[in-house]
């Protein structure tokens, strides 16, 4: 007998789930998928609106710039109505900046810094009192002229007003250009520079007081590390001292040149009180561009009163000689690096100045001008093409970003 077969063992239970290779086939699938369904998303129209251009950092640009120019001018509105005030201050601030490099010489020697501080005040009295001083002389010779040269005056008007008329100018055209040189127009004139000068003494209390508080408060700035908190910023106000300095030493070196000069000419050819045309010429050629035909219309005048129009002529020529070669053509390269304005900016700024603050803003013109650029433009790193605009030799340096 053949034995029977032994039955077969029973098959070990399959154990659930994929494959190892399965598993690791889905692993590697997965990323795939993944990046094709973000390829389908980049391209897939988007339903989300997308911000309009310029307004990531809120405002558009064209609004930031209405807001700005909005309050630009409330702020210079409310500068007219405390122009009072403010003008003086003004004054005693720029003295105080020519007056104060007298400290450091002091100072290096051993001063101590309230002799020092004592000494700026004096400095800056003096510029004050010198320039006082050629006001009320200059004024007061022009009025007690005036009664003297009536007649002439008189005579001179009735020339004009038939000259005028002679060319075919109608006569109430002619009757206003030749009032002008009215006797009683005159008259009103110079009673106005006279109540000008009355109030710039009653202002020069407030000037003499700010010269004071701003040169020790100067003396406690220039002790600090950081005068305005950090490199940057002392740079930019370096630069605008120096530079306010620079043009009213400069001015005042070519003025006083300019003033002798006219002077001289005008006492040689017997134009009346040529000491009084002499400080206008002076005074005017701290006003830009247009500070050479304000110094020269009133002894053009009296020169045609008095001589004629051969001797007014004369005046013009000489005039445009001597201030059109020094104002003109050589005072400017002294002062272009220091100011840095174009000159429709510096134009402008006489006009607008004077409105703000008054006839004061005329001689304030550029520094406050540079003030402005200083404080607003010069700090911000995106203000690169106003300042090349502006005139600003600096408007590419880094250091004032």
């Amino acid at each position: 007998m053949t034995d029977a077969a032994e039955p077969n063992p029973p098959a070990e239970p399959v154990p659930a789930g994929p494959p190892v290779e399965t598993a690791a086939v889905q692993e590697a699938a997965t990323p795939v998928a993944a990046v094709a369904d973000s390829d389908d998303a980049l391209h897939r129209p988007s339903t989300e609106p997308t911000p309009a251009r310029g307004t990531e950092g809120g405002l558009a640009h064209g609004t930031r710039v209405l807001i700005t120019i909005a309050a630009a001018a409330i702020v210079f509105a409310g500068v007219w109505f405390a122009r009072d005030i403010l003008a003086p201050a003004a004054v005693a601030a720029v003295v105080v900046i020519i007056a104060h490099p007298v400290r450091r010489p002091l100072e290096r020697r051993g001063w101590p810094s309230w002799l020092a501080t004592t000494t700026v005040i004096v400095v800056a009295y003096l510029i004050l009192a010198i320039l006082g001083t050629l006001l009320v002389v200059a004024s007061a010779q022009f009025i007690g002229m005036l009664p003297d040269y009536a007649d002439e005056l008189a005579a001179t008007v009735q020339a004009v007003y038939d000259w005028l008329t002679s060319l075919g100018m109608t006569s109430e055209a002619a009757a206003s250009a030749a009032a002008a040189i009215d006797p009683k127009t005159l008259l009103a004139f110079a009673a106005g520079v006279a109540d000008a000068v009355l109030g710039a003494a009653t202002a020069f209390f407030f000037v003499l007081a700010y010269v004071i508080f701003m040169a020790a408060d100067a003396s406690s700035l220039s002790r600090r590390d950081r005068v305005f908190g950090t490199a940057a910023a002392d740079v930019i106000g370096a630069r605008y001292f120096s530079g306010v300095r620079r043009y009213y030493v400069v001015n005042a070196s070519f003025g006083l040149v300019v003033a002798v000069l006219d002077g001289l000419f005008l006492w040689w050819i017997g134009v009346p009180i040529p000491i009084v045309w002499a400080i206008l010429a002076f005074v005017t050629n701290f006003i830009p561009n247009i500070g050479f035909v304000i110094g020269l219309i009133p002894p053009a005048v009296l020169a045609l009163v008095v001589g004629g129009w051969p001797l007014a002529l004369a005046v013009v020529a000489a005039y445009c000689v001597i201030n059109v070669v020094l104002q003109v053509l050589v005072q400017p390269k002294f002062v272009s690096d220091a100011v840095g304005l174009s000159l429709t900016l510096t134009f402008f700024s006489v006009v607008f100045w004077t409105l703000v603050i008054g006839p004061i803003g005329a001689i304030l013109c550029i520094p406050l001008t540079l003030l402005v650029r200083a404080l607003l433009l010069e700090p911000d790193e995106r203000s690169g093409p106003l300042r090349r605009l502006s005139g600003d030799p600096h408007a590419g340096s880094a250091s004032t970003g």
